[in-house]
């Protein structure tokens, strides 16, 4: 075999990274893009790779829950960020939370290292023209590739807001008004939660109404809309009094230890780093003016000195019409040597986004090597993502996180919820398991040794 050409990747996010790590893995050369430091995103902080820009949560862990099943699929898939994603974990109940920082330098670090990856710090405002190209520029695709891409694909792109939370230093926090604890007391004690009697509810939900929210840009107020699954808190609340007590700030499982009673609601902090010295305010994705979340936040029980090391955001997504532009290989009907992968295909969340990278990512080094590319068992929660996007109706087609309600039903059908889940987590793991019995021979490993 003659040498192979470097396949390109665009956008180093989590996907492009899990993209760029698989192709290498099959030992074909690859070219990974990122346009930061040289060009930020309205929503990144860092230069590295990987960053996570909203929360630095990946989900539950356990595998009779959509997320936990993902990640345990990616695992024994061999999936480099949900390694890492391991490695840097920090308490978080029954959930995978990063300390996003070492994990951002750590994977920056590894695929850097890649005697495969040639690592690019430039923007690209166009497709190549010839290769082999993934396209993993996620939701924040800066404006002329944007503009290119609408013109490539002859589609219009569909977008949606999206708001990360807020940010603050554990030690500003009142611990004799914040405890820690899960809810119902499943697993250890991970979250710092804030309980509010009836009277501190009703001054937040007051102030968090009326308060003044940070002005759109004109391109984007043409075309607002949220996305369901991540809503901004101060929408929530609009929806009605007790919008919030259902929603993030309910405190169904949680005991206040001053009174030994439920309290009316909760904010519950989630630890961003191993040594808890900085929380995440859960579920607080906002588009509040940054005064303004200093002053209403500040109402939350414990939260009244906080120091806010990053206030919320909100910024314009945008995403692919991937009903009508890719396949269940994640190729472009068009133009088969262009793939794509990650948020800009309409999955949601970070770990739907690693599982198009690896799909993406395999695919194109098979192209590279002259194979044929690979889709994944729909009956697999990675699977059932991909077949999702590429059969939606496209009139109605919004970002899709894995839930059990996109597998396909199992045969007979369980009634029990919980034995169901369990069932399609079986159902998937086997399948999973099949499927990679066929991929032989199974690809080259670098990862061991390089740290």
């Amino acid at each position: 075999m003659g040498t192979l050409p470097s396949v390109h990747v665009i956008g180093g996010g989590l996907a492009g990274t899990e993209c760029a790590w698989q192709i290498a893995c099959h030992g074909v050369p690859v070219t990974l893009y990122e346009m930061r430091p040289r060009r930020l995103s309205p929503a990144h902080h860092t230069d590295q790779l990987a960053e996570l820009v909203c929360s630095n949560s990946f989900g539950a862990l356990a595998t009779d829950r959509a997320p936990g099943l993902l990640k345990e699929e990616l695992h024994r898939l061999g999936s480099l960020v949900i390694t890492a994603a391991n490695q840097f974990a920090v308490p978080a109940g029954g959930a995978l939370a990063v300390d996003r920082i070492l994990f951002g330098e750590y994977l920056t670090r590894t695929v850097a290292q890649h005697p495969q990856i040639t690592l690019c710090r430039e923007e690209v405002t166009r497709i190549p023209e010839a290769g082999i190209v993934v396209l993993a520029t996620g939701p924040l695709t800066s404006q002329p590739l944007a503009e290119h891409l609408r013109d490539f694909t002859g589609a219009e792109y569909l977008s949606f807001f999206d708001a990360a939370s807020p940010i603050v230093e554990g030690e500003s926090l009142d611990r004799n008004l914040a405890y820690l604890a899960s809810r119902y007391d499943r697993g250890e004690a991970a979250y710092l939660n804030c309980p509010m009697n009836e009277a501190e509810y009703h001054a937040f939900w007051s102030a968090l109404t009326t308060a003044e929210q940070a002005e759109l840009k004109e391109f984007e107020q043409a075309e607002r809309k949220f996305f369901e699954g991540c809503l901004p808190v101060e929408e929530i609340a609009r929806r009605g009094y007790d919008a919030l007590r259902f929603g993030p700030l309910k405190p169904v499982g949680l005991l206040d230890p001053r009174t030994g009673q439920r309290p009316f609601a909760v904010v519950q902090l989630r630890a961003e780093d191993r040594g808890g010295r900085l929380w995440n305010l859960v579920g607080f994705q906002t588009n509040l003016k940054w005064a303004e979340q200093k002053r209403v936040f500040s109402l939350i029980p414990g939260l009244a000195e906080a120091s806010f090391v990053r206030l919320g955001v909100m910024h314009r997504n945008t995403f692919l019409a991937a009903p009508h532009l890719l396949g269940a290989t994640l190729q472009f009907h068009k133009e088969p040597r262009l793939l794509a992968c990650g948020q800009i295909t309409g999955t949601e969340g970070y770990t739907a986004a690693v599982a198009g990278g690896w799909l993406a990512g395999t695919n194109a080094a098979r192209l590279a090597l002259g194979e044929e590319p690979l889709c994944l068992p729909s009956v697999t929660m990675a699977g059932a993502l991909i077949q999702y996007i590429i059969t939606a109706n496209v009139k109605h087609f919004q970002p899709m996180p894995p839930n059990f309600a996109i597998l396909p039903e199992m045969e007979p059908k369980i009634r029990n919820k919980m034995q169901r889940y369990g069932g399609y987590r079986d159902r998937s793991l086997q399948a999973l398991a099949e499927f990679q019995r066929s991929l032989q021979p199974a690809p080259f490993n670098y990862f061991q040794g390089i740290r």
